[in-house]
């Protein structure tokens, strides 16, 4: 999955099926009361300027908010939230970081790297950054004009999204074609970001992947990244490159050596562009 997809989908995870179902509800009661109106407001905006194709291109249909984690949390400044949803929010990261972490170990073994290996490198000074983007993609009446959001691969390390179950939306990109990530009850999808790419030296695949816009139902969309602290310093794993070159019988390019928050600079400005430069 790691190698051919970038993508791969979780169920029996450990997360608590009562804490999903709370996640759902209060998420969704939490944009119905106070962000759709909001949404209702801009998205008449952008569809009465929709014909400026330039501008379209430039948008995303959705609707958003970001938690922080690690190292320091921000979930109390957070406007509008109501208190239940602070603390079953907090819950649920703790969770996931635990998942993450878990994950980055079975990762270690599946490459044959040494237990941890994929955490320390992450760490930096302060240890992992991980934060949250709570979505809701409403209902789009052009969705021929608007992407739900355009197609990127993701920055950081290991993504866990949990999604709406009853409408899709999200695709990766699989030999050129659009694959839909079919949304399954109270599974959590995982795809690997870029720092995974790179400390893999491209033995893992950081995929495209897009939101479609949809004609009807609202989707909802919580994607917790678990990403390398800003000073940490990326390279590929020296074990990887030797394995490689052995099989090889040569030396192999490899990918740059360079600091996290350094990568986050360029990717802000390049996120919806083509990668390989």
């Amino acid at each position: 999955a790691c190698e051919n997809w970038g993508f791969f989908e979780l169920l029996n995870h450990g997360i608590s099926i009562e804490l999903l179902d709370k996640v759902e509800g209060m998420t969704k009661g939490h944009y119905k009361k106070c962000m759709e109106q909001k949404f209702k407001e801009f998205a008449k905006q952008a569809l009465e300027r929709g014909e400026e194709l330039d501008m379209i291109s430039n948008m995303d249909w959705e609707s958003t908010f970001f938690l922080k984690h690690l190292p320091q949390s921000n979930i109390t400044g957070i406007p509008d939230l109501e208190d239940e949803y602070r603390e079953v929010m907090k819950e649920f990261a703790l969770e996931l970081e635990k998942l993450a972490e878990r994950l980055l170990d079975l990762l270690c073994e599946n490459l044959g790297l040494e237990q941890g290996y994929l955490k320390n490198r992450f760490g930096g000074s302060n240890g992992p950054t991980f934060g949250t983007k709570v979505t809701n993609y409403p209902p789009c009446p052009r969705p021929e004009l608007f992407k739900g959001l355009r197609a990127h691969t993701d920055a950081g390390g290991l993504i866990l999204l949990f999604q709406d179950d009853k409408v899709t939306g999200l695709q990766l990109l699989k030999d050129a074609n659009w694959v839909d990530v079919p949304p399954m009850t109270h599974s959590i999808v995982v795809n690997l970001g870029d720092q995974l790419e790179v400390i893999t030296n491209g033995k893992y695949k950081s995929v495209m992947h897009r939101v479609v816009a949809q004609t009807d139902g609202n989707r909802m969309s919580i994607a917790s990244f678990y990403n390398p602290g800003g000073d940490a310093v990326i390279y590929p794993a020296p074990a990887l490159i030797k394995e490689e070159e052995e099989e090889k019988e040569n030396e192999v390019t490899t990918y740059p050596k360079f600091v996290f928050e350094d990568y986050m600079k360029l990717y802000v400005a390049q996120k919806f562009q083509a990668k390989e430069p």
